[in-house]
């Protein structure tokens, strides 16, 4: 794997975008599930092409660029569907399928919402509404990206993408700005995290591959030392049952507050764990021999995991053989996330609507019924630590949190 990838950045102007807006950010989250990202949207182009295409950079000039507005659709009011959960009106086109949203760290409200069809969505109101954005910078002939990630610290905020892109803002996302990625970065880009300090952030690929930058993208360190690949062939011997069928890539990925990752594998017959310091991911045998779909964290020492036909089980992260099913009634449907809005109030979300809660740690479930008339899979739960939550999905589909707990 690549010590140190590096990017070469001109100096250009920015263009001012939606200037009647407030100078405001957000709150730096941790990301608790971005997981699902590799396999529950694939966009309309699933090749993975270097962001230099059709004379974009191929003068090596960086394209920087505002957010700008965009026309509207309609809007129609928000519609409660139970005490916790409002259906939210977006103005994009059905079909959008929601990837993830992200607050910036001086205004809990402000925040921005990502997708397949270069959806950008952006509110001041912590969900209620949402306008349209289109970056200049993400601009480019004959590519419709899929936003996977986005994620702030302060007013410094970064997106990444697929085909790879990677965009930077400063001032709370007035403007982004376009910042090259190295051809020799192993896999698409999954997960973006903006860490303490000007500058500093850490990507992941689905490839396993998690760099480190601390000077705004100009130079990127491998935190892990050694490929998955290269990992897997050296313990093949060690028990680690279907590692030899690996395909080279991650179907799920989850990132902790702390920053352990836990990904699945895109056969669903193990799991791999990587802890900071650690020069390489730890292969794991699946708890069960039913096929593993996703897997994420329970505050910092549990993780929770789910398997083909909706089946729920918590374990120590540190044991393998600790893992014991809970009864959570799936009816069949695939649970696709899991996430706390504190340690004892939860939710599950999954296929055809399927939402549960939790309100004792996760020991018992309840189905939520009020999100059965709703035609679409969920995706992905999001909680940020100032209390906004926004359950994602596909169909241009947004549930914002609307409970005390």
């Amino acid at each position: 794997m690549h010590t140190v990838l590096t990017s070469v950045r001109p100096k250009v102007s920015l263009v001012s975008g939606h200037t009647s807006a407030p100078k405001i950010s957000t709150h730096h989250q941790g990301i608790r599930r971005r997981g699902a990202m590799v396999t529950r949207a694939m966009a309309e182009d699933d090749s993975v092409v270097e962001p230099t295409r059709r004379g974009l950079l191929q003068s090596g000039m960086l394209v920087a660029g505002a957010s700008l507005m965009l026309p509207s659709l309609p809007a129609k009011a928000n519609r409660l569907v139970s005490s916790d959960w409002e259906l939210v009106d977006l103005p994009v086109q059905p079909g959008v399928v929601l990837l993830d949203a992200g607050f910036t760290g001086t205004d809990p409200n402000h925040g921005f919402l990502l997708g397949t069809k270069q959806t950008l969505l952006e509110t001041f109101d912590g969900g209620k509404t949402w306008e349209p954005r289109s970056v200049a910078a993400a601009v480019e002939e004959g590519f419709n990206y899929r936003f996977n990630s986005i994620s702030f610290n302060g007013d410094e905020g970064w997106i990444v993408g697929k085909p790879a892109i990677l965009l930077h803002t400063t001032d709370g996302g007035k403007n982004w700005e376009r910042i090259p990625l190295s051809s020799k970065l192993p896999g698409t880009p999954q997960i973006i995290t903006a860490l303490d300090g000007p500058g500093a952030a850490e990507m992941t690929t689905d490839q396993g591959a998690i760099y480190v930058t601390s000077n705004a993208a100009l130079n990127w360190t491998a935190a892990v030392q050694e490929t998955v690949d290269a990992t897997l062939n050296r313990v093949i011997s060690s028990g680690i049952s279907g590692a030899s069928y690996y395909e080279g890539s991650f179907s799920t990925i989850a990132r902790s507050n702390s920053g352990d990752y836990v990904a699945v594998s895109s056969r669903g017959n193990f799991y791999m764990t990587w802890t900071p310091g650690q020069t390489y991911w730890q292969p794991h045998n699946r708890p069960v021999t039913r096929r593993l779909q996703g897997m994420g964290f329970v505050g910092e020492d549990k993780l929770w995991a789910t398997f083909k036909g909706g089946d729920l089980y918590i374990g120590d992260r540190e044991k393998e053989d600790s893992f014991k099913q809970v009864r959570i009634g799936s009816r069949g449907f695939g649970i696709l996330d899991v996430n706390f809005v504190n340690p004892d109030v939860g939710y599950a979300c999954g296929g055809s609507g399927s939402l549960f809660k939790t309100v004792d740690g996760g020991k018992t479930w309840k189905r939520d019924k009020s999100t059965d008339d709703i035609a679409a899979n969920l995706y992905e739960i999001k909680f940020s630590q100032t209390g906004n939550g926004l359950i994602l999905g596909n169909d241009a589909i947004l549930l914002r949190y609307t409970g005390s707990a």
